[in-house]
């Protein structure tokens, strides 16, 4: 069965179609929602790049800085946002998740501050996508989340905080900064393979083995940047830990395994 090609927008929320090239068939039903940021030095080129078939990238919406909606892909179809990825067991991400590419920057430009109006059409966005998919708030993620090795969109500076007081997405308070005992590159056992094993619990792409390598620090700093972003050093001190226990904690029921 072919992918279905972009017709007529998805929500009324959209403002413009312009569709891209650069998507195939879904594998699963949709039940995850993936936030970017664009990298680029203006949503005109994002949007030039996204409908490049060279390229072999896309995404299903792109948020302008003014708050307008671009479609470019059908819900229906797997846009290719996700690349490499992995979240809770699961590496093709793209086919079961909706992208939404949010125009700023980035880190490349300075990680400019995201405008009221933007942000205000992402929640509307994300409320009606997870509404008709269903998706579990704890499945709202970041890029980084999902390829903590390859990206650190949407960033440190994204105001996650407001899309989860709009009911978007999972989060907890971060706890202080207060010193004591940390982990960090080089160290070794069975503490490390505990807060691996919650990061993995959690959904984080990561094996489960007692180092704390390179990529136990990158998977550190993807938590940090959406979880604790005060501090993003992938180093794992006593913040880190105890927020990520209380996110699990606070986990939405039905992502809980029962024994």
């Amino acid at each position: 069965m072919d992918a279905p090609a972009l017709l007529a927008s998805d929500t009324a929320l959209v403002d413009a179609l312009v569709p891209s090239p650069n998507f195939g068939v879904r594998k699963a039903a949709v039940d995850m929602l993936v936030l970017h940021y664009t990298g680029m030095e203006s949503a005109d080129a994002a949007i030039e790049l996204l409908r490049t078939p060279a390229a072999e990238v896309s995404c299903h919406y792109v948020v302008r800085e003014d708050g307008s909606i671009v479609q470019m892909v059908a819900e229906g179809a797997r846009a290719w946002h996700a690349g490499l990825s992995s979240w809770e067991g699961i590496t093709d991400t793209n086919s079961r998740s909706i992208g939404i590419e949010i125009v700023n920057g980035g880190h490349d430009f300075g990680l400019p501050p995201f405008p009221e109006a933007q942000i205000t059409r992402v929640i509307a966005l994300s409320r009606d996508i997870i509404g008709r998919h269903g998706i579990r708030a704890d499945r709202v993620v970041a890029h980084s989340d999902i390829a903590p090795a390859r990206k650190r969109d949407p960033g440190e500076r994204f105001p996650w905080a407001a899309l989860h007081a709009a009911g978007v997405g999972h989060l907890v308070p971060e706890a202080a900064l207060t010193g004591g005992r940390f982990f960090m590159l080089g160290d070794s056992g069975e503490p490390v393979a505990a807060l691996k094993a919650m990061l993995a619990y959690y959904g984080y792409g990561i094996g489960l083995e007692d180092t704390y390598d390179a990529v136990t620090a990158e998977v550190v700093a993807a938590f940090q940047r959406h979880f604790r972003p005060s501090q993003v050093d992938g180093v794992a001190d006593a913040s880190t830990l105890l927020t990520l226990r209380n996110l699990i904690a606070t986990r939405p029921e039905s992502a809980i395994p029962v024994a």
